[in-house]
Formats: C-alpha cells, sequence, structure tokens
C-alpha cells in the first residue's frame, strides 16, 4: 500500500520560484486583504516584495497539488533574519520602526521574524501550527536566543485599539534592558486605557491570533505602537526569550530537538 502524499508541507524557500510564490501569497493577504501598499508591490504581476527578501530565509507552506500548476502554491510564509546575515546587510527590517540598540547591545543571537501569513483557505487549521514547528528546527538548528519582529492590527485607528493595545502595555511590557521603543515619527503611546479600568476579554476579542500566540509562548511587547500607513496598519514589536518560556513551551521545543536527533 503506497502512503498518500502529505497535504501541506512546511521547508525552506529553495529557489526564486519558491519566493515568488511567496510574494505572491503575501500580495493576497497584505494588498487585496489589508490593503497594503509598498516602492516594490508588483500589482501588475501580484507580488508584495521588498529589498530585504533576498536577504532573508523564507520559511513557507507548500501545497504539493498546486506546485505545478503555476506559482500560486504556498499557502503559508514567514521571513527569517539571523543576527549574523542582519549584521552583513546592515540592518534589520525592524530597524526602519523600533531603535532595536538595547536588542544587540545584549550580545544574545537574534532572529528577525516578519510577513508572517496563512492563505485564507487554511486559516483555522492545523497551517500555524506546521509554521512554528518548521520556525522551531529553525531556531534550535541555529542556536537562537531571542526571537523578534513586528506583528500589526488592521487599520491606523488607534481609539478603536485601545482597549488591546493598553493591555499589551500593562501585562506585557518586555523587561527595559531589553525594550526596543517604537520610533518617534510614528510613534503612538499604548497606555490609553487605565489598568483598572481594562476587560480583558475585549482586549484579546480585539487581538490578531498572531499576537496571541505570542503571549501564550510568554512573549512582551517593546515601547509604544508604530503606526504604519502605507500597510494600514497599526504594529507592535514582540520579542521572545527562548530561555524565558514557560516549561511547558520548552518542553515543546526539547521534543523537537529529540525529534531531530
Amino acid at each position: 500500500m503506497t502512503p498518500e502524499a502529505p497535504l501541506i508541507e512546511v521547508r525552506l524557500a529553495r529557489d526564486s520560484r519558491d519566493l515568488m510564490a511567496s510574494q505572491r501569497l503575501r500580495y493576497r493577504v497584505f494588498v487585496e486583504e489589508l490593503g497594503g501598499d509598498g516602492p516594490m508591490v508588483d500589482h501588475a504581476r501580484r507580488l508584495e516584495a521588498d529589498e530585504f527578501d533576498p536577504v532573508y530565509d523564507h520559511l513557507i507552506l507548500v501545497d504539493p497539488a498546486r506546485e505545478a500548476e503555476g506559482i500560486d502554491y504556498v499557502v503559508g510564509a514567514y521571513r527569517l533574519l539571523t543576527s549574523e546575515r542582519a549584521a552583513e546587510f546592515g540592518r534589520f527590517y525592524c530597524d526602519t520602526e523600533y531603535d532595536l540598540a538595547p536588542l544587540r547591545a545584549s550580545g544574545r543571537r537574534l532572529l528577525e521574524l516578519g510577513r508572517s501569513c496563512i492563505a485564507a483557505e487554511q486559516r483555522g487549521g492545523a497551517g500555524m501550527l506546521l509554521l512554528w514547528n518548521g520556525l522551531a528546527d529553525y531556531v534550535l538548528a541555529r542556536g537562537i536566543e531571542v526571537l523578534f519582529g513586528v506583528a500589526s492590527f488592521h487599520g491606523t485607528d488607534v481609539a478603536a485599539l485601545k482597549m488591546p493595545l493598553s493591555w499589551l502595555h500593562h501585562h506585557h511590557l518586555a523587561p527595559e534592558a531589553m525594550r526596543p521603543r517604537a520610533l518617534a515619527d510614528h510613534f503612538q503611546a499604548m497606555d490609553l486605557v487605565p489598568a483598572e479600568a481594562l476587560d480583558r476579554r475585549q482586549a484579546l476579542a480585539g487581538m490578531p491570533n498572531l499576537i496571541k500566540a505570542y503571549l501564550r509562548l510568554g512573549g512582551f511587547v517593546g515601547e509604544g505602537a508604530y503606526i504604519d500607513r502605507a500597510f494600514n496598519t497599526t504594529d507592535v514589536l514582540l520579542l521572545m526569550d527562548t530561555t524565558a518560556m514557560s516549561e511547558k513551551h520548552r518542553d515543546f521545543y526539547a521534543r523537537r530537538f529529540e525529534a531531530r536527533s
């Protein structure tokens, strides 16, 4: 009996075709769904691209059934940039939104995460878990100590986001020694609601799933949000110290490592 082919595969992009397929998914999510734009977005070919793409590793979810049909076979994506490669390139993507001096001064091995997205038809299933499994392999193989990246709320109406932003500020602010701060030109304070007036249910209901996933893993946020009008988002910087994870999630990473040994 021949085993069935996997429905979805997770791997690093191998070539320019994989990268283009990832950019096509990003266009569907960030441009068509969320109304974003940028100087290198190719509307004619429906590709969301920027100058960082050649420097990053691209973790992708692939639908093998679509791979021979065209370039719409990537159904999930994550961009990954180690501190070593960022040093060679000269900067992280997040340098355009946050002062990362505290992270650089830590001397620890950093990994920037970005452009996380899942195709609409894969949401609510195992797609995000598969991406996180692939990320766990990547982190373990490279001895990464701190993960960070921006995550976005849709829209720039801060009044509509005051409850989740305030919850993040009052309950999940990063330790001062490793706390990046949003750059002044787009800085938005997040302490918009006093701590005693917070409504936990309302705050979490208004929070994107990616942010809640980081928080469950013991993640923190930087100081202030960044208003990105080009992408029609309000961004927060998330960071996670892999040595400070809860025991439950350290065990998860340990099991991933044992499975690979």
